[in-house]
């Protein structure tokens, strides 16, 4: 969902020209420039100094709390990590941007100072840190990635308008500045050698409203504008403008409640449109139409800014707007002082391997990440000497098949281990299945408490299992792995999905369902994660639940979803019909389990688990590993806010577990957290020991 601009031709010329490396090496007497800090929410990835980087963790911050403000949310869900690489270097940016696809700019790369990546396993946001405040050219991004992990399926006028509401935002250490025009831009731009061009900027969203006819609100409300792929076309169109004023007016009116029955009825209840909007605003679509008209002609500071914006040129602090302000202000929900952020040098190999990761994503880029990547695994780095074991030269270990010893990981252990682990995703995106084990067993071998290591195993798993039409090789063992997975990322959206997949696999749909559904919470818009519950209803024989899942599935957005929906509902018709799976035969041959590769790792990561275990049961139980517990909930004491004690039962056993501030708790299965809460079946995540039987780390409510 990049917007596109027109790039300063000096930087164009640069970028083409002169072809680098990125992240050129560095004399070896300059110092590490690298530095990885940590928010509460984000990861940023920087050589711009620690004081820049605090300012962009802190940013990105600010908008999440505002945000959470926005939909009337104290928590949000955060499914998918999220890392931010800002670079001082705007030709290390402009390297690794994506190309630009608008016809005068073809084989350019964006001139916009952000873009996201989005992914199922990790997110990217990139940023340009040359160019003033640059995280404004990811907010419209940033608003859809939150808006699908934490509201239920709405309809596109909603998303945008949402979206662009929250584009135009303005961030300083005390307000914020939001209700912009987010597609304004001036007249006059100066380039890099300072001179001074006229841009011809189309309309922005103020100018297309006051110029032309509107949609009717019903055609604004049923038109289709599915962006599961995250690709956006300019968003200098009436729908878009339409779409923005009217959020901006139900926000203003504060109607987001009345917005939520809206769309249960139109969604959920298919109550025509009419009747939907005459229900849930107490008024006509023409009267809700008017009433937003009106308040359109109101917003005499949009037009302000609109006048200033096509007189002058554009301010260095607030480049688009001139110095009109054009917006409402906020104080800031919170301050710098509010979000803890560490930092922490990071070795220039893992930066060039981080970068190369990035690159392997965006398809303009991936030969160029691959060579990096293969160069950095490749090559021993401080201390990888004493690590290497059987193979010492990459041709070496191409040559020796993994089946050939079964009983030794086939590892070189030399090079960078982010860069083996990047490898080992992109072969499983590609298919490349017969790649992925070398770079998974390296990788371990450098690092065995990445947790990453063992996430990509268990789809790697997967993957292979789903294309080769074959069952899930170590599936114990991928359940072990996706547990400890979850103990260090409790909100993995996919990895509860793989748990669930796993679980279904393994013959248990009650808990495969618990763990589909923590997917679905998690992330409520992710239909693969719907129709993988869809699966899991036919193989436990509840055939109506999952004829309503396919049905509605049939007419996803998403054509290859669709397709999958109705041959799977064609198929679910057939099995509960005759009884048996489409294809079965009545004889089916029984063969001896085979020995996979990939036991291998199953093998070391099982002897990993229980040396850990041994190292642990060592330890003082303040630093015990986070463990489950599934049974039922008896009681809440919430008599010293905002501590709570839980009451946890099962098979005799008792649990008292505490939690810290239940306000702030993560819950699966439910909104907000409740102190009548008894007699509820729950899972529980926590850490033994403290002043109670353990310190809770998450409550999902069955």
């Amino acid at each position: 969902m990049t917007r596109n601009f027109l790039i300063p031709s000096a930087i164009a010329f640069l970028v083409l020209a002169f072809p680098m490396r990125p992240m050129a090496a560095r004399a070896s007497s300059e110092p590490n420039p690298w530095l990885e800090l940590h928010s509460a929410h984000f990861t940023v990835i920087t050589d711009a100094g620690e004081k820049r980087g605090r300012e962009v963790a802190f940013r990105f911050e600010q908008m999440r709390a505002v945000f959470g403000n926005l939909l009337g949310k104290e928590r949000l869900n955060q499914p998918v990590p999220l890392t931010i690489l800002a670079f001082k270097d705007d030709k290390s940016y402009y390297q690794l941007a994506p190309l630009d696809r608008a016809e005068d700019n073809q084989g350019q790369p964006i001139a916009a100072p952000g873009f996201f990546l989005p992914a199922e396993d990790q997110q990217f946001i990139v940023l340009d840190l040359a160019e003033q405040e640059p995280w404004r050219a990811v907010a419209h991004d940033f608003a859809h990635m939150l808006l699908n992990y934490n509201y239920p399926p709405a309809q596109g006028w909603f998303d945008e308008g949402l979206a662009e509401y929250f584009g135009a935002i303005r961030l300083d250490n005390k307000q914020i500045e939001l209700g912009g025009d987010p597609e304004l831009q001036p007249t006059i731009k100066e380039d890099l050698v300072g001179n001074q061009r006229d841009m011809h900027p189309p309309e922005s969203l103020t100018e297309l409203l006051g110029a032309q006819v509107w949609i009717s609100l019903p055609d604004l409300f049923t038109m289709k504008h599915d962006t599961w792929t995250y690709h956006e076309g300019t968003h200098h169109t009436l729908y878009y403008a339409e779409s923005w004023m009217v959020m901006d007016y139900l926000l203003h009116e504060k109607k987001l409640p009345e917005t939520g029955n809206y769309f249960n009825m139109v969604l959920n209840q298919h109550v025509p449109i009419e009747d939907a909007i005459q229900k849930a605003y107490g008024m006509s679509s023409a009267q809700l139409e008017q009433s937003v008209k009106d308040y359109f002609k109101t917003q005499d500071l949009l037009l302000n800014a609109v006048d200033a914006a096509r007189q002058r040129s554009a301010d260095q602090d607030h480049p688009g707007t001139g110095n009109a302000e054009q917006a409402n202000i906020f104080t800031s929900p919170i301050a710098p002082d509010d979000s803890a952020i560490t930092a922490r040098s990071l070795p220039e190999d893992d930066a060039h391997a981080i970068y190369a990761a990035v690159q392997i994503r965006i398809p303009d880029r991936r030969e160029a990440g691959l060579k990096e990547l293969k160069a950095l695994a490749t090559t021993p780095t401080t201390g990888d000497i004493k690590l290497q074991t059987r193979y010492q030269t990459q041709s070496e270990r191409e040559r020796k098949n993994p089946n050939d010893d079964p009983d030794q990981l086939p590892s070189n252990a030399i090079g960078n281990e982010i860069a083996h682990r990047a490898l080992a995703y992109d072969y499983i995106e590609h298919n490349e299945f017969d790649k992925v084990l070398p770079e998974l067993g390296d990788a371990a071998s450098l690092n065995r408490q990445d947790m990453w290591v063992r996430y990509y195993l268990s789809v790697f798993k997967y993957r292979m299992a789903e294309v080769n039409h074959t069952d899930i090789q170590g599936l114990a063992n991928m359940m072990q792995d996706l547990k400890a997975v979850l103990e260090w990322y409790p909100e993995f959206a996919d990895a509860y999905d793989l748990l669930a997949q796993a679980r279904k696999e393994g013959g248990s749909t009650p808990s495969a369902m618990q763990s589909e559904r923590a997917a679905m919470m998690l992330s409520p818009r992710n239909e693969e994660y719907v129709f993988h519950l869809a699966q899991i209803y036919i193989a436990g024989k509840k055939w109506d639940a999952a004829q309503a899942l396919l049905v509605r599935l049939k007419e996803s957005g998403n054509p290859q979803l669709a397709a999958k929906a109705k041959e799977q509902l064609e198929e679910a018709t057939t099995q509960n019909k005759y009884g048996i799976p489409v294809g079965a035969s009545s004889a089916q041959p029984q063969l001896a389990p085979q020995k996979s590769p990939f036991d291998v790792l199953d093998e070391d990561a099982a002897k990993r688990a229980a040396a850990e275990k041994a190292e642990e049961a060592e330890k003082p139980a303040g630093n015990a590993p986070a463990k489950y517990f599934e049974g039922r909930l008896i009681a809440v004491d919430c008599s010293n806010p905002p501590d709570a004690v839980l009451t946890v039962t099962e098979g005799g056993v008792i649990l008292k577990l505490r939690a810290a501030d239940y306000k702030s708790l993560l819950l699966i299965g439910a909104d907000q957290f409740s102190c009548g809460w008894k007699d509820r079946k729950v899972t529980v995540n926590y850490r033994p020991g403290g002043l109670t039987d353990g310190d809770l780390i998450s409550l999902e409510i069955r």
